[in-house]
């Protein structure tokens, strides 16, 4: 295998997604995940051997990393292992630290070695790329937009881990010179997301005549990026990004809770009408608040689409129907990941709900 990426979490959601597109591009990729509640080798289904390795570890054995850094002598690193839910965060927030802030540190220690290590050309051309979240930026008013240089104001477990991370990996490009880079991305969505977010939630619990959770009064808003797009994003970080730099992927779709269970009804009435003939929308129900939501994200990307030439293409319309499509069509993958037990039960409610 020539001059690999390696990419940490690649069984997850966003990782899968990243992992198959280039596999299908022609890249070679060492696949490291943990395969936690959210890693899914089933997501990886039918990728050759040949271009395609995986590996079951953890980012903070370092003996493993750096074995396959050895071994595989990958040209970038592209690091989206982590815990990713929110309401997760909130019940057992250890584990947020433990994977998204030690786990990073671990990881960028054995890149750093690795690094230092190569010839001089393969030191020049080597890129670590940091994936992160815009919860780490807190919550904005009813106007703004999140930037590259907006304060951080974590307000979770989960967006304070990531925090954490990112300024690690800022301080290993700044002090140690590794040729690292930040995103920051927005809520994304897609096929092959593990069903307790938001759209797949939505999707799962109409197709099995259930009630359609939103919780509050669906007034908090988030900015939606197809996963797709969003990849597209990262390829454009690795091939042209500035090293020490941060750039922020978003979707340019702003839309309420409410909004977003709107659409998705709209596109089961579409694709799955009711056998009652009655409206998807008719189901949606109003629970309590998770504790310390934020109101309101949204992303300015002028930077990447300045200096990246990426923009985000696929409209949320668009985006919705083919998730909704894609879950419809993909039941053996969802219905799996109920017979492991996640049956689409609440979470977040945490010590503070006690």
């Amino acid at each position: 295998m020539n001059d690999p990426l390696l990419v940490t979490g690649g069984a997850g959601f966003i990782g899968a997604n990243f992992v198959r597109r280039r596999v299908g591009a022609g890249d070679a990729v060492v696949n490291l995940d943990a395969l936690t509640y959210a890693g899914n080798r089933d997501s990886l289904a039918g990728l050759p051997d040949a271009r395609h390795v995986f590996v079951h570890g953890d980012i903070a054995d370092r003996a493993l990393v750096s074995k396959l850094l050895q071994r595989h002598r990958p040209r970038a690193v592209l690091h989206l292992a982590a815990e990713s839910h929110v309401d997760r965060s909130i019940d057992d927030p250890s584990r947020f630290v433990a994977t998204n802030v030690l786990g990073t540190h671990a990881l960028l220690d054995c890149a750093l070695d690795y690094w230092r290590n190569l010839p001089e050309e393969r030191r020049r051309a080597f890129r670590f790329v940091h994936v992160s979240t815009d919860e780490v930026f807190g919550s904005l008013g009813k106007t703004g937009q999140f930037d590259e240089s907006t304060r951080y104001d974590p307000r979770s477990p989960y967006a304070a881990s990531k925090a954490g991370a990112d300024h690690i990996a800022r301080a290993y490009a700044h002090t140690y010179g590794l040729p690292a880079i930040v995103t920051n991305c927005t809520n994304n969505y897609g096929p092959y997301q593990f069903p307790e977010k938001l759209i797949p939630t939505l999707i799962l619990a109409a197709h099995e005549g259930k009630k359609l959770p939103i919780y509050g009064r669906g007034e908090n808003v988030r900015d939606w990026l197809h996963v797709e797009d969003h990849c597209a994003g990262l390829e454009r970080v690795l091939g042209a990004g500035r090293l020490g730099e941060t750039y922020c992927l978003g979707g340019r779709a702003e839309k309420s809770n409410l909004e977003v269970a709107r659409a998705v009804c709209a596109a089961l009435d579409l694709l799955a009408p009711r056998g009652d003939g009655g409206k998807h929308d008719s189901a949606i129900e109003f629970v309590p608040d998770r504790p310390g939501h934020d109101l309101r994200y949204a992303m300015n990307t002028a930077k990447a689409e300045r200096e990246l030439g990426w923009r985000p293409s696929v409209a949320f319309e668009q985006g919705i129907e083919r998730t909704v499509r894609w879950y419809l069509d993909h039941a053996p993958w969802w219905q799996a990941i109920r017979a492991r037990g996640f049956a689409g039960q609440r979470l977040g409610l945490g010590r503070a709900a006690r």
